[in-house]
């Protein structure tokens, strides 16, 4: 299957640049995949797909203010470094720019100094392995220093950064955020939970695996950067009871799908764990425990539309984005969503 399939014409216009206020009130188109129709809603109106005895599954990692502005040693010129994954208590995995001029060896100030940061070695992906050295605590420092790490399609300044959280947000990690879990709010998500709908969750940091681009003409050649991942005993069991007892797995966002597909065996039994996972979910792959999905509309050729298309099919999931273009959905992080039944 070529990459080319997974492509569609999106209105520059149609980015949406800010976040919706309130949350709940985004655009979501729902796709009954049995009867391949479609319907046009709003994300509260979310509760009436939902019944007794569903589990919905959240992943709860936050975004880090993880791009850091600076510049070279000695040279002045400025760089920028993003942080990826953390390797060790000060080592990070990091994309930076401009590239040629970070090489081993060299280091990086930032805040005048307060934190510096020496380039280690490259990494197969082309990023770095970067060592901190400051005083005091790193966390700190990083949230004097760090800024929110906006996708570069988005243009305008985030007025507020807890709107590039979900409400849920708990474990720090990530260096973006699981954006369909934007929608929800405290109240929209207590609405939930009186309809008898266990809320499950579970963590994946999102890092460069989410959103690093298909570069390979043929999807089978592309290589998924791996991203940490954890599901407690408690959040797999209540998975495995919920369906048992012939409730759905609603998954919250692609990371939430990739989460459980990774500790759920043939057998579709889910298993607590944790790790590193790099799995790639194109068409003609199983699905052993989502039963639906939310998400939001993913840029052409990505790995997140493949995982759409491989839930969905993907003519049907080509057919949705175009209906989504031809009724002016806002697209991507900021955007409206999908609901896969």
């Amino acid at each position: 299957m070529k990459t080319t399939d997974f492509f569609y014409h999106l209105p520059v216009e149609l980015i949406a640049q800010t976040p919706m206020e309130p949350r709940d009130h985004s655009r979501m188109l729902v796709c009954h995949r049995e009867t391949k129709s479609i319907e046009h809603l709003h994300f509260y109106d979310l509760p009436r797909f939902l019944r007794a005895g569903d589990a919905l599954v959240i992943n709860e990692t936050k975004v880090i203010p993880a791009r850091l502005l600076g510049e070279k040693e000695h040279t002045g010129v400025p760089v920028e470094v993003l942080l990826l994954k953390r390797k060790e208590k000060d080592v990070w995995e990091a994309l930076v720019r401009p590239g040629r001029r970070l090489m081993p060896g060299v280091f990086c100030s930032f805040g005048g100094g307060i934190l510096r940061a020496e380039i280690l070695s490259s990494t197969a992906e082309g990023g770095r392995m970067v060592r901190f050295h400051y005083e005091g605590v790193f966390e700190e420092l990083l949230d004097q220093l760090g800024q929110m790490p906006l996708p570069p399609y988005i243009h305008e300044k985030l007025q507020n950064s807890s709107r590039y959280q979900t409400v849920y947000a708990k474990e720090e990690g990530s260096a973006a955020a699981p954006t369909a879990g934007l929608h929800f709010t405290p109240e929209l998500m207590e609405k939930i939970r009186a309809r008898g709908v266990k809320i499950v969750p579970i963590l994946l940091h999102v890092g460069l695996g989410t959103f690093r681009p298909v570069k390979a003409e043929d999807v089978s050649e592309h290589h998924m950067h791996t991203e940490y991942y954890e599901v407690s005993t408690e959040a797999a069991a209540a998975v495995n009871a919920a369906r048992a007892d012939g409730g759905r797995c609603f998954c919250v966002g692609t990371t939430s799908v990739r989460t459980l597909e990774t500790v759920t065996g043939e057998d579709g039994v889910i298993r607590a764990g944790s790790g590193d996972t790099g799995i790639f979910l194109t068409p003609g792959s199983r699905f052993h425990a989502t039963d639906a999905l939310i998400t939001n509309f993913h840029l052409p050729e990505s790995t997140l539309l493949m995982l759409v298309s491989a839930l969905m099919g993907r003519e049907e999931a080509m057919r949705a984005y175009e209906e989504a273009v031809r009724e002016r959905y806002r697209f991507f992080s900021f955007g409206d969503c999908m609901l896969i039944l």
